[in-house]
């Protein structure tokens, strides 16, 4: 089979971490960047010989040979990029969010499946190694029934650079719980065997945020022509009850008073035992703790695993789909339903009630 060509759109961290893992996968080159911010896109290229570089998106999807692209570019963007790159017969891999809501996002998979092309969204944290183990420990039975589930993912000051897309409501679509939530749900549900959701009950806040406090001081997020607002949230808090009887609890924040730094991982209590992953500052692996009883004594295992994928993970996984022949299978329906979550979510905040999903 001849080498895949692909096009990446978007050279900020999440486009180098898709050319990075491109490059490290056989078969597969990058034969095209585009973005706007020309000296690291140069310097980019550079790296990798890379020959073809554009400025904006539309430029990159005219270029001829292209078989696949990946977008990396804010969340506004993602829904156009992917239905004008399906029209031109591309394969389409996109970074998380896949849209700022469900109606883009469901018109992005109406493109894929009128195209017949694949269609993948990067959750990479659930491609992590500590994340796989966690999810063979429950498959396994070794909880029992999971009946209680908290995710999180938490900031102190972790609020993208003030006047940067992510802000803006308009452009991103909300704040930390469509940002960073958005994988706690997306990996806790993957944990639990993915039940559906039927209802949610979610409360948001923007007091830090609106006051001043919390903006990073080291973000490198760009700046977007005509932003500077700041109408998202800071914090979000969710109730999610879940088909099988269980409970999902979900906290995402850019800002709050705590602990500095970032720490995102996941608790479940199960008939049978329990286990929690916490992961602080990024680290490859995190603590990984599975809780039993022996005879009536408390036991705790601390676990030892492997990293685990990333991005090179979630690229390797849209490759193979593509190569699989089997593209009608990969139409990233799966996104669709956590930003249908999403916006339930946002709605039940909004209107101070529980928002059922299964009416």
């Amino acid at each position: 089979m001849s080498d895949l060509s692909v096009g990446v759109i978007g050279v900020g961290w999440a486009g180098q971490q898709h050319v990075a893992a491109c490059d490290v996968l056989d078969g597969v080159r990058v034969t095209a960047l585009a973005g706007l911010e020309v000296p690291g896109r140069e310097a980019l290229a550079a790296q990798y010989g890379i020959e073809r570089q554009v400025d904006d998106w539309e430029e990159l999807l005219a270029l001829d040979g292209l078989d696949a692209i990946t977008i990396a570019v804010p969340t506004f963007l993602h829904a156009p990029i992917a239905i004008a790159a399906f029209e031109r017969g591309l394969h389409v891999l996109s970074e998380k969010p896949i849209a700022r809501n469900a109606e883009e996002a469901q018109a992005m998979v109406d493109a894929a499946r009128a195209a017949g092309r694949v269609f993948d969204v990067g959750f990479n944290h659930r491609q992590r190694g500590d994340m796989h183990k966690l999810r063979a420990i429950v498959a396994e039975g070794r909880l029992g029934r999971p009946y209680y589930t908290k995710g999180w993912w938490l900031r102190r000051t972790g609020i993208p650079k003030r006047g940067s897309w992510f802000t803006a409501a308009e452009l991103a679509g909300g704040g930390p719980l469509i940002d960073v939530g958005v994988h706690v749900l997306d990996y806790a549900l993957f944990l639990l065997g993915n039940p559906a959701v039927v209802a949610v009950s979610a409360s948001t806040y923007d007091l830090l945020g609106r006051a001043g406090f919390g903006f990073s001081a080291t973000s490198t997020k760009t700046s977007v022509p005509g932003s500077g607002q700041f109408d998202v949230e800071d914090l979000a808090t969710v109730f999610l009850r879940l088909a099988d009887g269980g409970t999902l609890v979900v906290e995402a924040s850019w800002a709050a008073h705590r602990t500095d730094g970032d720490v995102f991982g996941i608790t479940l209590y199960g008939t049978e035992g329990g286990a929690e992953l916490v992961v602080e500052n990024y680290v490859p692996v995190g603590d990984l703790t599975v809780f039993t009883d022996e005879d009536g004594v408390p036991a705790e295992t601390r676990l030892q695993v492997p990293p685990g994928g990333g991005h090179r993970a979630v690229l390797g996984t849209f490759v193979e789909k593509i190569r699989s022949g089997r593209w009608a299978e990969h139409d990233g329906a799966a996104a669709v339903e956590l930003a249908r979550i999403v916006d339930a979510c946002y709605r039940s905040a909004a209107e101070r009630r529980e928002i059922r999903l299964d009416a």
